[in-house]
């Protein structure tokens, strides 16, 4: 049984990573948000003691294509980029699973379906 499913549920994972953060992300990139061709959301996929799993799921927009060329290197940007901020993604699960720490790990890209391709996120608490 999962120790923190129970913490992390649909509405604490929306005020983690709320929708406007995809929004200003393209924004950034592209100058207007309407080019992004996926939306990204924080989804809770488990845990192994202290060692949380999430997914951060790029979701195919309508009229738009979520080809892998454009997802494959997104683990690298992400890791980096001030606005999808993972450093403060794994504070914010840390507080929440009451921990005062936490070390954070990107995996690759994965491709669910066309539609949806999903970037692991470990977060080991401290």
């Amino acid at each position: 049984m999962s120790r923190y499913g129970h913490i992390f549920t649909e509405d604490v994972l929306r005020t983690i990573f709320p929708q406007e953060r995809t929004e200003a992300f393209f924004d950034a990139l592209f100058g207007d948000a309407e080019e992004g061709s996926y939306d990204i959301a924080l989804a809770y996929a488990g845990d192994s003691g202290e060692r949380l799993d999430f997914e951060l799921r790029l979701t195919q927009r309508p009229g738009k294509c979520l080809a892998c060329n454009l997802t494959y290197g997104l683990p690298q940007v992400f890791s980096r980029h001030p606005i999808i901020n993972v450093g403060g993604i794994a504070e914010e699960v840390a507080r929440h699973a009451g921990s005062d720490g936490s070390a954070w790990e990107l995996g690759a890209t994965r491709e669910i379906s066309r539609e949806l391709h999903v970037i692991p996120l470990t977060i080991t608490l401290g």
